[in-house]
C-alpha cells in the first residue's frame, strides 16, 4: 500500500461504547510521532467523536474531520462510502504529504463491515462487558476484520466473563487472523495493534 495510491486508509468499528475513539485517539497519538495522519470520525447526528479528540489535542483541528452520516451509520462505511470519500479528499488538499487516514465508524453490530473501497484495513473493537459469547457469535465484522480488539479486558471479573473462553472463540472464528487483548484505556495491548497495522500496510 504506497503512497503514490494515496494514503493508507485504515478503519475502525465496532458496536457503541466498545472503545473505537480510545483506540482511535490511542493509534493516531503514536502514528503522528511517525507519520503525517488524519482522522474521521463517523457519528449519525453529531461530531461528538472528532470534538473529543480536538479537545485531547493528539492532533491539530485541520487533521479532523467529523462526518455526520444521518440514518443509518453503517451506509456511510458500506454501501455508499462517498461522504467518507471526500472527507479523505479533503485531508489530502489541506495535507498533500498525509501518509495514513484512520476512519472511526459510528457504531456498529457484528454484520457491518468497511466497503473496500473506503478502507485498506479494518479493526473491529469488542468489549468484555459485552459478553463473553461475542466472538463465539461471529459475524462478518469478528471474522473479515484484517485485526480484531477485545478491550476492557480489567471488567471481565465483574461481568463474569472468561478471557480463555474469549481466546479460544475468537481462534476458532478468525483462524489465523490476529487477535489481541486489551485494556485501551490504560495504553495496555496498544503497542502490537499498531505494529501489526504498519506490518500489514508496508510502512
Amino acid at each position: 500500500m504506497s503512497k503514490m495510491n494515496g494514503p493508507v486508509r485504515i478503519g475502525i468499528g465496532g458496536p457503541v461504547g466498545a472503545g473505537k475513539t480510545s483506540l482511535t485517539a490511542a493509534l493516531a497519538r503514536r502514528l503522528s510521532q511517525r507519520y503525517s495522519i488524519g482522522v474521521i470520525t463517523n457519528d449519525i447526528y453529531t461530531r461528538e467523536d472528532a470534538e473529543a479528540l480536538m479537545r485531547l489535542q493528539i492532533l491539530p483541528e485541520d487533521r479532523v474531520i467529523g462526518v455526520e452520516t444521518g440514518g443509518c451509520p453503517h451506509t456511510a462505511i458500506r454501501e455508499d462510502a462517498s461522504i467518507n470519500l471526500s472527507a479523505i479528499a479533503e485531508l489530502e488538499a489541506r495535507h498533500p504529504e498525509i501518509e495514513i487516514v484512520i476512519i472511526e465508524s459510528g457504531g456498529d453490530n457484528l454484520s457491518a463491515t468497511f466497503s473496500p473501497e473506503l478502507a485498506d484495513l479494518t479493526v473491529y473493537v469488542i468489549d468484555v462487558a459485552a459478553g463473553e459469547e461475542i466472538p463465539r457469535k461471529g459475524g462478518p465484522a469478528v471474522t473479515k476484520s484484517d485485526i480484531l480488539v477485545i478491550n476492557k479486558t480489567d471488567l471481565a471479573p465483574y461481568v463474569g466473563a472468561d478471557l480463555e473462553v474469549m481466546r479460544r472463540d475468537a481462534s476458532a472464528q478468525r483462524q489465523e487472523k490476529p487477535f489481541f487483548f486489551t485494556q485501551i484505556k490504560h495504553d495496555q495491548g496498544v503497542q502490537p495493534i499498531e505494529k501489526h497495522l504498519l506490518d500489514l500496510a508496508g510502512l
